[in-house]
């Protein structure tokens, strides 16, 4: 099975979906194109994955979410300007941004079960570890790293926000889908984990928590505030964002 095809089934999901619209408040599109990139599924990153002082021995390989494993299809779908905007001022999140962020991931498990159908259609298998009963979160750490995969995938680098930087920015949500089809593994042009950060500390002025410093970001305090100061007003959704909104790597790189 050629790449193209998964692109092309993705880029018609992104076009057609019901779910990537919130008539509830008038939002006429959550996200916009995705950029994609694919892994080796033996690629020795994925080993490294399990490092403590990266994710933990607890994060699982792509052979552990599907025998026979050979590739790991990775995607950014970045945020629309209409989202990305109307959370551009300080303060609280936007309303836009926290449906964003609840019904988004809605049309991302959507995306990852569409994927893996396409696999499945095309002769192959294949399986999306965010929608598996195995998926688990310890400490705040998944047993499936979305940032994780798509750095080895070659989609982008870290920032000091621990966002994802990407060619289409930060500000947007990221799956895979990991199958039984060799496809050559998308070339990464970066080295390091923060080679796209210019370390500019906007994402610093932005965080309403102050969770962020120039020695990069602490997951403990972010969400506390999300429980504490968001999650009360926005139940059932929650969100922030402000880190990847009005920052020079909200929709490019810096």
């Amino acid at each position: 099975m050629e790449l193209k095809i998964l692109i092309d089934g993705i880029t018609n999901f992104v076009d057609n979906s019901q779910l990537n619209t919130v008539n509830e408040i008038g939002l006429n599109r959550i996200f916009d194109y995705p950029i994609i990139g694919v892994a080796d599924a033996k690629d020795p990153m994925f080993v490294q994955l399990q490092n403590p002082d990266v994710i933990g021995p607890h994060h699982l390989l792509p052979n552990d979410w599907l025998n026979n494993a050979k590739s790991v299809i990775s995607y950014f779908l970045p945020f629309t300007n209409e989202v990305r905007q109307a959370n551009s001022e300080q303060g609280l999140p936007a309303i836009e941004w926290v449906y964003a962020r609840i019904e988004g991931e809605v049309f991302n498990n959507a995306l990852r079960n569409y994927i893996v159908d396409i696999v499945k259609q095309n002769g192959s298998n294949a399986n999306a570890p965010a929608v598996d009963s195995r998926f688990s979160v310890v400490d705040r750490r998944s047993n499936w790293s979305e940032r994780h995969i798509a750095y080895i995938a070659g989609l982008g680098t870290f920032g000091l926000s621990k966002a994802l930087i990407t060619k289409k920015g930060c500000a947007g949500r990221f799956g895979s889908v990991v199958m039984d089809v060799q496809i050559p593994p998308t070339p990464r042009d970066y080295n390091g984990i923060y080679d796209y950060c210019t370390m500019c500390g906007e994402c610093i002025r932005r965080c309403p928590s102050n969770a962020i410093t120039q020695q990069g970001k602490n997951n403990s305090t972010c969400s506390n505030y999300i429980d504490k100061e968001i999650l009360p007003r926005f139940a059932p959704r929650y969100g922030c964002g402000k880190c990847q909104t009005a920052v020079p790597c909200e929709f490019s790189l810096p």
